[in-house]
């Protein structure tokens, strides 16, 4: 079995001019790392990125969601709270009303 071939790091000289390579002027050994990976062609990386912002506004609407409940919830609460304070102040009163007789 033939081992694979480590794609090393390009070493280019510091007053060279052109550093990027060009779409098509690599040339990879057929053992070369590089030369074994998949490519994705455009409409692969645009799929990807509509997914992922799909993805993102769907999970954006359930976290919205779930935050109104959560609000909802919080709201309720006050507001039984704020019957039972008030039932509450009023039984004091009656008691007071009651010792006082």
């Amino acid at each position: 079995m033939t081992s694979r071939k480590s794609s090393d790091t390009m070493i280019i000289p510091r007053e060279t001019i052109e550093v990027e390579l060009v779409r098509g002027d690599e040339v990879f050994d057929e053992h070369d790392a590089r030369a074994m990976s998949p490519r994705r062609s455009e409409q692969d990386l645009e799929k990807i990125y509509q997914d992922t912002w799909a993805q993102f506004d769907e999970h954006a609407k359930n976290s919205r969601q779930f935050r109104q409940k959560i609000l909802d919830c919080l709201q309720a609460s006050k507001k039984e709270y704020d019957k039972l304070e008030k039932n509450n102040k009023l039984l004091q009163k009656d008691i007071g009303d009651l010792k006082a007789e």
